[in-house]
This record gives C-alpha cells, sequence and structure tokens, in this order.
C-alpha cells in the first residue's frame, strides 16, 4: 500500500504574470516608498536652485518646423504630469534591496548627468505659443517649473530610462504583449505631452532620448553581468 505521506517531485507551478507583479509590488515596500520620495525630492530642490540661480548665461533653445506644427494642447497635461508615478513603477517592480540600490545608482547617474549640464549651460524654451496663458494649469506648472533646464529634457530622459528598465522586468515576468506594448504607449505619450504642452522643443526632447537610452542600456548591462556572475559563483 502507497504511503499517503510520500512526497512527489512535482515541478513548482510557475507564478503567472500578474501575480508575479503583485508579489515583487509588496517586497520591501517601506524602503521603495521612502527612497522614491527622498530621491524626487532632492532631485527637485537641486533642480530648481539651478534653475533659479544660473550659474551661465541662458542659451534659448532652438525652433523646429516640428515644434511650429504641433500645436499647444490642454489634454496632454495629465500625460506630461503622469511621469512622476510612472517613473515609481519600475523601482516598485524590483524584488530585492541590492536590486533596488543598484536602480537608485543609475538613475541617479543618469540625473546627475543632466544637472551637471544644466548648471554648466544653462537652457531656456521661447514662447512658443500664447495659448497656454489661457489654461489655469499651464499657468500653474510655469509658475513651479519655468521653461529652463530645458536640453536635455529630463522629463524624456526619465521617461524613457523608465519605460526600458519596465520593459525588461514584464518581460522577465512573461507578461503578455499587450501590456509590453501599453508601456510604451505611455512612455510614447509622456515624450510627446513635452511638446504639446510647450515645456520644450524638439532639440530638448532627442538630447533627453539619448540621454535616457544611453543611461538605461549601460546600467542594464551591468546588471545583467552581475546576474551571471553570481550564477557562475
Amino acid at each position: 500500500m502507497p504511503n499517503k505521506l510520500q512526497k512527489t517531485n512535482q515541478p513548482a507551478v510557475p507564478l503567472t504574470w500578474y501575480a508575479n507583479v503583485l508579489h515583487h509590488l509588496t517586497q520591501h515596500m517601506w524602503h521603495k516608498a521612502t527612497g522614491t520620495t527622498v530621491f524626487i525630492t532632492g532631485f527637485f530642490w537641486i533642480y530648481l536652485y539651478l534653475l533659479k540661480n544660473p550659474a551661465f548665461a541662458t542659451t534659448e533653445m532652438p525652433i523646429t518646423w516640428v515644434d511650429t506644427w504641433i500645436k499647444f494642447q490642454a489634454w496632454a497635461m495629465p500625460v506630461y504630469l503622469s511621469l512622476w508615478f510612472y517613473v515609481s513603477l519600475p523601482p516598485a517592480l524590483l524584488a530585492t534591496r541590492r536590486e533596488l540600490y543598484r536602480y537608485a545608482f543609475a538613475i541617479g547617474v543618469t540625473c546627475s548627468i543632466g544637472l551637471i549640464i544644466f548648471y554648466f549651460w544653462p537652457t531656456t524654451v521661447p514662447n512658443l505659443s500664447e495659448t497656454r496663458t489661457m489654461h489655469a494649469s499651464v499657468e500653474f506648472l510655469k509658475s513651479i517649473d519655468a521653461s529652463g533646464n530645458a536640453c536635455p529634457s529630463l522629463h524624456v530622459a526619465t521617461a524613457l530610462f523608465s519605460a526600458i528598465w519596465l520593459h525588461v522586468i514584464l518581460r522577465n515576468f512573461a507578461s503578455p504583449t499587450w501590456v509590453l506594448m501599453l508601456n510604451w504607449i505611455w512612455c510614447l505619450g509622456i515624450l510627446y505631452s513635452t511638446l504639446a504642452v510647450r515645456q520644450h522643443v524638439l532639440v530638448d526632447v532627442l538630447a533627453g532620448i539619448l540621454l535616457g537610452a544611453l543611461g538605461a542600456f549601460v546600467s542594464l548591462s551591468f546588471s545583467l553581468k552581475y546576474q551571471r556572475k553570481l550564477r557562475i559563483e
């Protein structure tokens, strides 16, 4: 008679992608919430200080035909502001403190490069549209974040950095194609919104894309090398 208590060697059932998301969201929640808040607060303090106290003469960025073609669009303001939730998603989906520290270092270096550029080369966006004065939300934004520290756009750089990391994380969870596409649609919406609300011009956006992509690919490359090293050891 077989022993009913005998253990079977059945392989563990892998978690679904959404179960993986929920599992990772619940890991080190205190560190994630505190770290993200401290990082954003510190970044804004330095950013606004450089904005209000430029060390050198401010350069006005050139306008391209794309900037004149894209008109002001008030609907883009919520998409523009959604960045501050969007950038919190990649660290929220990391499982260990070591991963969180590596991610914080990577995004910190990327933002620091932008801030160093702002110090030595202050830039501003020209007045592209008078229609924005009709929208209170835009006027409130301008009262806090004037059209300075324009190039590279750190709004664009951090959005693209987050999108690339989020794509890799979600792909590792075996997420369906529609989830991966939603991530990129959100990212592209944020990038477009920077032009649509007149906070940046095309040159700023292109420079931000370069900075964000470079920061993400370099940091992910080091992260993958580190993971391979751990598997070998």
